[in-house]
């Protein structure tokens, strides 16, 4: 892989290394929080930006195969190994199959609120918000806001989703992201483990109560590709439960890492 194609990341602190993975439409700075927290338990934590997200570079090439080759590639120039790896959403999903091809390189999964299985898909309305963005008109983050609301109810999804704004040059608002490219992708997002996929090291899926990511005919599907796989659920938390209830999702983490 071409160093131009190399996945950009802030690394938190020192000792064993602990990589986190966010979901669609993030970058690993949404967890910057818990990264120090982490950190400041003796871990070097890897707040990583997936392809396409963030700072890290785009490109037309877009799957679970192409994401989990990236941080293969991220490993290997790192040269870490043993690693605690934790993925959120996607970011879940790419974690899932990273593991069950280098088991060598995994001391220990965790994976928020997502299931092996297909999903289908139910970005468009974010999608179709963030392409409505007009910055040949939009100067402010208010504006942007108010835009995107007619598209995104809910306050916290956009201040989530806000978060890719970024000043291109003086005065010329943008978005991080590859916004075309992971509309046209969109699919891919869904797609599920491979059956034969398995990983027998220690796991923990982490559900929020109040999301329907991971339902209860989900276990025996876990357990069929993580047989060690322990299932726990945050409480008074939905989808970003890391973010709604940071505090037991911390202990809850902590707790199986220990």
């Amino acid at each position: 892989m071409k160093d131009n194609k190399k996945l950009y990341s802030n690394i938190l602190g020192e000792g064993k290394p602990f990589i986190i993975l966010h979901g669609f439409l993030g970058m690993g700075d949404n967890w910057k929080t818990l990264g120090n927290q982490f950190a400041e338990q003796g871990y070097q934590v890897h707040l990583v930006d997936q392809r396409n997200h963030g700072r890290s570079f785009h490109d037309a090439d877009f799957s679970y195969e192409t994401l989990s080759a990236d941080l293969k590639h991220y490993c290997d120039a790192h040269q870490l190994s043993d690693i605690v790896l934790l993925g959120h959403s996607m970011g879940g999903k790419t974690a899932m199959l990273f593991a069950t091809q280098f088991p060598e390189l995994v001391s220990k999964l965790l994976i928020a609120d997502i299931s092996p299985r297909f999903y289908p898909v139910h970005h468009d309305a974010i999608l179709n918000g963030l392409s409505q963005l007009d910055f040949s008109t939009l100067k402010s983050r208010g504006a942007a806001d108010k835009s995107l609301a007619k598209y995104v109810s809910d306050v916290g999804t956009r201040m989530f989703l806000l978060k890719n704004l970024y000043w291109k040059e003086k005065g010329q608002l943008a978005l991080r992201m590859n916004l075309d490219v992971l509309t046209d992708q969109v699919g891919e997002v869904g797609e599920p483990l491979p059956i034969s996929a398995k990983f027998e090291g220690d796991t923990l899926f982490l559900r929020g109560d109040k999301s329907e990511y991971i339902s209860n005919q989900d276990e025996s599907i876990i357990h069929a590709h993580f047989p060690k796989a322990d299932i726990i659920t945050i409480s008074n938390a939905g989808h970003w439960l890391h973010a709604e209830n940071p505090e037991e999702f911390y202990d809850a983490v902590m707790a199986f890492l220990k």
